[in-house]
């Protein structure tokens, strides 16, 4: 009998919709047009790539001129924060983010924290949340960008940006997000949000690898990170990849279809479903980060006296497909620096397990785990060298 296989690694990243693949293969094969050139395959290049900027704007209510294509997540968050740095402030060099940012804002930070910039950490909740409190306490004359995520990666708290953005406009700081988790899953309008700039990705939301986008709003300068033909309004250059690009306007048009279909209700019940399974069927385990202000597709654990990686292998020789922590940093020995952050000790934090759940996601697959969960955290419990209680 063929083993059921049950993917809950969507945070990571998430399947290329069949809709999506089918918008994408005419750029691959038959039309090899050059999005600049000006002979009719370049001009049909074009024209799609301009279509999907337009389906990729309305899924947040910008303009089209406002989106602008880049490499992946990383490299919008690059743009976004070096861009600003670079560009003419008025001389400011204080930046805010916060402690449990993805790495490619920690880092750059960090980067520009070497070369003259300082920088604020914000401290978060037990929840993994930042404060308004805690940043209006940050803000100063001389602050030039605060840059927090909408939802985070690992234990899936939806941020509050519109009373953070609130603050940063009354300071006159530009306020950067990183919306990669929540684009594509929960409404986000930035004609109503106070957001300078916010980062998106395409393989978060059904469509390919390799294809991000930043938000700018109109009248922000940034200095661009790369120079060359001047392609996406000058701020980055290079050859558009045409092929990824329609696959992203495939990818937004699909989610503003789940938007309607009701899939954000149906994937919180199934969350639900399979978080109060856990807790139910698995003495000394807990549900980390917010309850009910979290992504709904977004189910993050932590259990007790054994590590993730542990139940990961054995979820994976199960059938089923998680992480522990988040994506980018599962190889390393190091305890996730969101959960630290957010006051679990190292032992704790070791124990941590997403499991994030997508559009396919059945309730069969939700009882599949539960099934298998429990045994597989008992078996790893009894080869423990830890025999204390629970």
């Amino acid at each position: 009998m063929e083993q059921r296989k049950v993917y809950l690694d969507h945070s990571a990243t998430t399947p290329v919709a069949t809709e999506v693949l089918e918008a994408m293969i005419p750029f691959f094969t038959e039309n090899p047009g050059n999005p600049n050139s000006l002979h009719q395959w370049g001009r049909e290049a074009r024209n799609a790539l301009d279509g999907a900027r337009e389906s990729v704007a309305a899924l947040i209510g910008a303009d089209v001129h406002e989106i602008v294509f880049t490499g992946n997540g990383s490299a919008s968050d690059n743009l976004a924060i070096k861009g600003a740095a670079w560009a003419d402030r008025k001389g400011r060099k204080h930046l805010i983010t916060s402690k449990i940012e993805h790495h490619a804002v920690m880092d750059t930070c960090k980067w520009l924290e070497k070369n003259g910039y300082e920088v604020t950490w914000l401290p978060v909740d037990e929840f993994g949340m930042v404060s308004p409190e805690d940043l209006k306490n940050a803000l100063r004359d001389d602050t030039l960008l605060v840059s927090i995520m909408h939802a985070n990666n690992e234990v899936g708290t939806i941020n509050p940006i519109e009373e953070l953005g609130a603050l940063c406009r009354e300071r006159g700081a530009l306020f950067h997000t990183d919306a990669v988790q929540t684009v594509g899953h929960i409404p986000v309008d930035v004609s109503k949000l106070p957001v300078d700039m916010m980062t998106m990705s395409a393989h978060k939301m059904y469509g390919p690898k390799g294809i991000g986008a930043l938000y700018i709003r109109k009248g922000i300068k940034l200095t661009p990170l790369v120079h060359g033909g001047g392609q996406e309004y000058g701020i980055n250059s290079g050859t558009e990849n045409t092929a990824l690009i329609v696959g992203f306007g495939a990818a937004a048009r699909l989610a503003m279809k789940l938007h309607e279909s009701g899939e954000e209700a149906r994937a919180s019940a199934l969350r639900d479903k399979l978080l109060d399974g856990i807790i139910e069927l698995v003495p000394a385990s807990f549900v980390t980060g917010h309850r009910t202000k979290r992504l709904p597709f977004h189910g993050s654990v932590c259990v007790s006296l054994i590590e993730g990686e542990g139940i990961l292998l054995r979820m994976d020789y199960a059938g089923i497909g998680v992480s522990s922590g988040s994506a980018c940093t599962s190889g390393s020995l190091e305890p996730s620096h969101v959960l630290r952050a957010m006051g679990l000790d190292h032992a704790t934090a070791h124990g941590s397990v997403r499991l994030t759940l997508g559009k396919d996601t059945t309730e069969e697959d939700i009882g599949y785990v539960l099934e298998k969960f429990p045994s597989i955290v008992d078996t790893l419990r009894k080869m423990s060298p830890y025999k204390g209680g629970y």
